[in-house]
C-alpha cells in the first residue's frame, strides 16, 4: 500500500500576528482573575501595599481569609439564595421564552410580530429607567423572596432569550412539526416531543448566558429582595465593608474567588455549546 502523503495546510500571511494579538487579549482578561486568586492568600495589610506580588513567607496566610469570610457573611446561606434564584429564573426563562419564540415563528401575524419587536425593544431599555417603578411593583406584589423574584427576572431576560430562540427556529424545518400534527399530536406534545429537542443547542447557550447574568447580578436583588432575610452572594460580599470605609480585603478576595468558581466551571464545561448555538442561530434570519 502506498503511504499517504501528509498535506500541509498553507497558513495565511499574518496569521501569527492575529494569534499573538488574541493571546495578549486573553491574558488581559485572565489576569484580573489570577490577581484576585493570588491576593486571596495574602494578609489584608499587604493586598493594598503589594497587590501584584506573589505570596511569600511574610504575606502568605493560607486559608485564613476563606474561613474569616465564610463566618463573617454566612456565605452558605447566601450561596443557597443565589442558587435558588438562578436555577428557578433560568428554568422559567427558558421554558416561557422558547414557547413564545416557537409561537412567534410559526404563527405569522401582526400581533406576533409586535410581540417580537417588543421583546427586542426590552433589550435596549436601560434598567435605571424602570428600577423605581419595578421596586414599588415588586413590593406591592410581594415578590421579595428567592422563590418569587424569578418572575421579575423573566421580564428582563425574555428579550435576549426570545431573540436567540427565534433566530434558531427560523433555520428549523417545519415539516417535522406538520408530520407530528398529522399523526395527532397536540401543540403541547409537539413542542415538548419535537421542538424542544431540536432547540437543545440554543437552550444550553441561553442557559449559560442567563446564568452568568443572574448569578452575578447585584442591583435587582438589592432593590427587590427583603435584605433582612435574604441576601445573594454579591450583596453579602458588600457587607464585608466596615465603618469609615474600612474593608476586609483578604476576606473579600476569598469570597470573590468562591463566588466566581461555579460560573467558571459551568462555562468551561459547556463552552462548546455556546459557539454551536450561536452559529446555528445565525444561519438564517
Amino acid at each position: 500500500m502506498a503511504r499517504e502523503k501528509k498535506v500541509k495546510v498553507p497558513q495565511k500571511k499574518g496569521s501569527w500576528i492575529l494569534t499573538l494579538i488574541f493571546s495578549v487579549i486573553s491574558i488581559a482578561y485572565i489576569y484580573p482573575l489570577l490577581l484576585v486568586l493570588i491576593n486571596s492568600f495574602k494578609k489584608k495589610a499587604f493586598i493594598s501595599r503589594l497587590p501584584f506580588a506573589l505570596p511569600n513567607a511574610k504575606t502568605f496566610v493560607g486559608w485564613e481569609n476563606y474561613t474569616n469570610g465564610l463566618t463573617k457573611i454566612n456565605f452558605f446561606d447566601s450561596f443557597a439564595n443565589s442558587l435558588i434564584i438562578t436555577v428557578l429564573s433560568v428554568i422559567l426563562i427558558l421554558l416561557c421564552t422558547s414557547m413564545c419564540a416557537w409561537f412567534i415563528c410559526r404563527v405569522r401575524t401582526k400581533l406576533t410580530r409586535a410581540v417580537y419587536y417588543l421583546c427586542l425593544f426590552s433589550m435596549v431599555v436601560p434598567f435605571q429607567m424602570v428600577m423605581f417603578t419595578l421596586s414599588k411593583t415588586a413590593d406591592y406584589l410581594k415578590l421579595s423572596t428567592p422563590f418569587t423574584i424569578p418572575i421579575v427576572y423573566l421580564g428582563f431576560g425574555a428579550g435576549l432569550a426570545v431573540f436567540m430562540f427565534c433566530g434558531y427556529m427560523k433555520s428549523c424545518p417545519i415539516e417535522i412539526e406538520e408530520s407530528a400534527m398529522v399523526d395527532g399530536c397536540t401543540p403541547l406534545r409537539t413542542f415538548f416531543s419535537i421542538v424542544l429537542p431540536i432547540l437543545q443547542p440554543t437552550y444550553v447557550t441561553t442557559a449559560i448566558l442567563e446564568t452568568m447574568w443572574i448569578w452575578n447580578d447585584y442591583l435587582l436583588p438589592y432593590l427587590v429582595l427583603n435584605l433582612k432575610k435574604y441576601k445573594t452572594i454579591p450583596i453579602a460580599i458588600q457587607y464585608l465593608k466596615g465603618g469609615y470605609g474600612s474593608v476586609d480585603m483578604g476576606a473579600m478576595m476569598a469570597m470573590l474567588v468562591l463566588s466566581i468558581l461555579p460560573i467558571i466551571f459551568l462555562y468551561l464545561f459547556l463552552q462548546k455549546y455556546i459557539i454551536k448555538g450561536m452559529v446555528a442561530g445565525a444561519v438564517k434570519g
